[in-house]
């Protein structure tokens, strides 16, 4: 199915099921299934958090959590189906994302991946996130994690209150 079929949307509380589903099989798998459906519907009510979903006719194939600060925001899950992947969901979504925060005025976004995981490592480098450093036995004490930051703008200014376009 082309990227054009594919729609993003804010994630509904019916679909905290479907998200633990798919966070237990393309993102926890070895590590334990911690993202169940309570936690997902907990993240899907939270105002603190934004939970977007790729939705196909009929299903989601792909959902991102990012939680929100007062200057900064992380994401926490990011996954795609495999058999929806390189079709340009995840990049569409983090692209959202990123657009979100710079308009809340995030001045930074975090995000931590499993070091071997280097189609994850490819997509945040070319959406311009950088390496900061890596954590050992960051998953469950046997893998290490790869923590990336976005500087959208030097924390601590203050961003401008929006104000509508004068009329002329």
């Amino acid at each position: 199915m082309a990227d054009r079929m594919i729609e993003l949307g804010l994630a509904r509380p019916g679909e905290a099921a479907a998200l633990a589903r798919m966070s237990r099989d393309f993102i926890e798998t070895g590590l334990g299934w911690t993202y169940r459906t309570p936690r997902m519907s907990k993240l899907i009510a939270d105002p603190a958090a934004t939970a977007l979903v790729a939705r196909e006719p009929g299903r989601p194939v792909g959902f991102a959590i990012m939680r929100f600060g007062d200057e900064r925001a992380h994401l926490v899950l990011l996954a795609v189906d495999p058999a929806r992947r390189r079709l340009g969901i995840a990049r569409r979504m983090l692209n959202w994302l990123v657009e979100s925060a710079a308009a809340a005025g995030i001045s930074s976004l975090h995000v931590e991946l499993r070091a071997g995981n280097k189609a994850a490592h490819g997509l945040y480098e070319s959406a311009g996130f950088a390496e900061t450093f890596r954590v050992p036995g960051y998953y469950q004490g046997t893998e290490a994690a790869v923590r990336m930051i976005r500087v959208l703008r030097a924390p601590g200014i203050a961003v401008p209150e929006w104000q509508p376009p004068k009329v002329r």
